[in-house]
């Protein structure tokens, strides 16, 4: 058995993420050897986010706040949560959520997902899809806008 501590895992912060959604992560899937679920801790400073606003297709999500006052968009409107605060994300438009950190100290939460493949999100704000459909060639981010009909290019 495998096993880590949520309270005691270390989140490593990327270069490459933009001021807003600079969140110290560490995913506990890869080191608990998990194949179905995901989990991931991320770590979020006053001001910055986990990621934009979106849903899925084909997975759903849930968020238990561990430490802070983190800030949940919903397609209700926005939500603070406390810790030990549980929220679940369902699959589809009414699923769509951002977490951030609006407060004046850090937030801790840990997401839990399915890893169902294929998988789309959907990003309203900025009116992106990705799609992952299992082989990481075939992995796409592209603008609505970028549709076609089902005959171009026949």
């Amino acid at each position: 058995m495998r096993k880590a501590n949520v309270h005691g895992v270390e989140c490593a912060y990327l270069a490459r993420d933009r001021a807003g959604y600079r969140a110290g992560v560490a995913r506990l899937g890869p080191r608990l050897g998990a194949r179905m679920m995901g989990a991931t801790i991320y770590e979020l400073s006053p001001g910055e986010s986990v990621c934009p606003y979106h849903y899925h297709y084909g997975n759903e999500e849930w968020l238990l706040v561990l430490v802070g006052s983190p800030h949940v968009r919903t397609e209700g409107g926005d939500e603070e949560l406390r810790p030990g605060d549980l929220v679940c994300f369902r699959s589809g438009p009414r699923g769509a959520h951002k977490v951030g950190n609006h407060g004046p100290d850090d937030a801790r939460v840990l997401m839990v997902s399915t890893k169902g493949k294929p998988s789309v999100a959907v990003y309203p704000d900025s009116d992106k899809i990705a799609i992952w459909p299992g082989d990481k060639r075939d992995d796409l981010l592209l603008s609505r806008a970028a549709r076609m009909g089902y005959w171009d290019g026949e």
